[in-house]
Parts: structure tokens; sequence; C-alpha cells
């Protein structure tokens, strides 16, 4: 008995590849169809717009191209950090699009982000009597450094490969960080 077809996996397993030869603007809902080996139809079912698309790509990119290890202290963090924006640089159009999907307003309702998850995680690990304003405030700035936007942000407008990209993350962190006594950021 055969295993049944994912398809929306498929579907975004086909996009990537796309990405590979081209720009998400240059693919259509036709192309993606066809290298999927589903109809156009289908695509429209599970992404009705592209904004819908460029959203569930977004995501699945995140999880599948850039997986995130465990994180439970800021070394961990850093490192994670640092081998995703070199991740990023191997796989540009990839990160890209993660970071074009993370900018856009939500259309499906959604978890939150990996990212989010392991900086709540490490900062709860780390930092577990600290209040819940600085907190929240950490977590976007090491969730904002930390990301795709971030990457592509410094790539493009400054042209910084991805070990000077994570100088500028790790000068940010320091400096957020620098609230919590306990916790030593720089190594």
């Amino acid at each position: 008995m055969e295993k049944p077809v994912d398809t929306e996996a498929a579907i975004l397993e086909s996009a990537v590849a796309l990405l590979r030869e081209r720009t998400f603007e240059d693919i259509t809902y036709l192309d993606l169809a066809e290298a999927a080996a589903v109809s156009e139809r289908t695509i429209y079912r599970r992404f009705p717009t592209r904004s819908h698309l460029l959203e569930a790509l977004a995501r699945w990119i995140e999880s599948q191209q850039f997986p995130l290890p465990q994180i439970r202290t800021p070394e961990e963090f850093r490192a994670a950090v640092r081998e995703r924006f070199r991740a990023y640089e191997r796989a540009p159009g990839c990160a890209f699009v993660a970071a074009r999907g993370a900018s856009l307003s939500p259309t499906m309702e959604s978890a939150p982000t990996p990212l989010a998850r392991a900086v709540f995680a490490m900062l709860t690990t780390a930092a577990p009597t600290l209040n819940s304003r600085d907190t929240q405030r950490i977590a976007a700035t090491a969730q904002y450094f930390a990301s795709p936007i971030f990457w592509a942000r410094m790539r493009t407008g400054f042209d910084m490969n991805a070990d000077e990209t994570f100088e500028a993350f790790d000068r940010a962190m320091s400096r957020a960080m620098a609230i919590v006594p306990q916790v030593s950021w720089a190594s």
C-alpha cells in the first residue's frame, strides 16, 4: 500500500526547488502546479493568494531549510544564530523568501515561530527572574536581530557577509542583555 502524499508539502518542496532557478515573483501557480504534479486548482485551494503561499513557504523554509537546535543558554543561541546566518548565505533565495514572508501581516492563524519559542526558552533558562516587560523587550530584540529580515538587510544594504552580520547581531544582543547582570552574553 502506498503512503499518502502530503500535497501541501509537495507544493512547498517544489516551490523551494523552483527558487533555486528564479525569484518568488517569477514563479507562477502554473509553474508550481507542474513542478508539484498537481493541478493549478489544487494550488489555489491550498493558497488562495500569493500572500498565503509566501507566508506558508516562509514558515516551511524556516522549519525545513534553517531548523533551530534546542536552545537553553545564550551561548547555544549565539552558536545557532551564527550557523543560521551561514546557512542563509548558502541558500540566499530561500533566506530572502523567509525574510519576505516574515514581514507580511499574517494571513493564517499560526503558532509562534520556532525562533520566538527558542528565544523565550533561552531567556526563561538564562534569566528566570527577569520581569515580563524586560523579557519581552529582549525577546523582541533577539528575534529581530536573529531573523532572516536582519540578515537580508545587512546583505543587501551593507554588503555584509554572514560573519559580519553575526558581529552586528552580537553587538546588539550584548547591549540588550546588559540589563541582565547575571547573564554573560559575549564569549
